[in-house]
């Protein structure tokens, strides 16, 4: 599978921050300690997960092998193809399809404009959930074993910025740094 070069990512051996930065420019380092035998993790900084590199022979093999995104080709059929409009079933009641056809622009304008208020809606908090996921994935993998590791997780989620901030405190400085960014989206994304 391929990975998109620009991801966002930290990478460490062993709980030693050895790079944070686009996968491409932190490719070099990640390499280096690959090839010193440290075995380095990376993270993707949106998801928290680890990313999986295949990082055998020299750099420039490595480096070749990251891509865009793998997208998969899609079939177009009816609608508006270039917008990325698809057509698909909905099932509604009667009453629900005489409402919508009497809204201005018909059916699929309606629909549209009532799925965008609500994702527009939800947005804050959803981010928010994510990054607290994000970042649960990234402190069980790097600070599991940690001092005040489940205060730090229950503070996350309880989202008190301070008492996750003092737990943290004492983790090595990349792991400790890598947990307050990614702590730091849920707060600012609508907790």
């Amino acid at each position: 599978m391929s990975v998109s070069s620009d991801l966002p990512v930290a990478a460490f051996a062993g709980a030693e921050r050895i790079a944070r930065d686009r996968l491409d420019r932190a490719l070099p380092a990640i390499h280096a300690a690959a090839a010193a035998g440290k075995g380095p993790l990376v993270f993707d900084l949106v998801d928290g997960r680890v990313v999986d590199l295949d990082l055998r022979g020299e750099f420039s093999e490595a480096l070749a092998r990251l891509g865009p995104a793998l997208v998969a080709a899609e079939k177009r059929g009816p609608g508006r193809p270039k917008l990325g409009v698809t057509p698909r079933e909905v099932t509604l009641l009667p009453r629900h399809w005489d409402w919508l056809a009497a809204q201005p622009g018909g059916a699929s304008i309606a629909l549209r404009k009532l799925v965008e208020a609500q994702m527009k809606a939800g947005e804050g908090p959803e981010r928010a959930r994510r990054a607290k996921e994000a970042a649960y994935r990234f402190m069980t993998a790097m600070a599991g074993d940690l001092p005040d590791y489940e205060e730090a997780t229950r503070m996350l989620f309880a989202g008190d910025w301070t008492a996750f901030d003092a737990a943290v405190e004492p983790w090595p400085d990349g792991v400790r740094e890598t947990a307050r960014e990614m702590a730091g989206r849920a707060w600012r994304n609508g907790m």
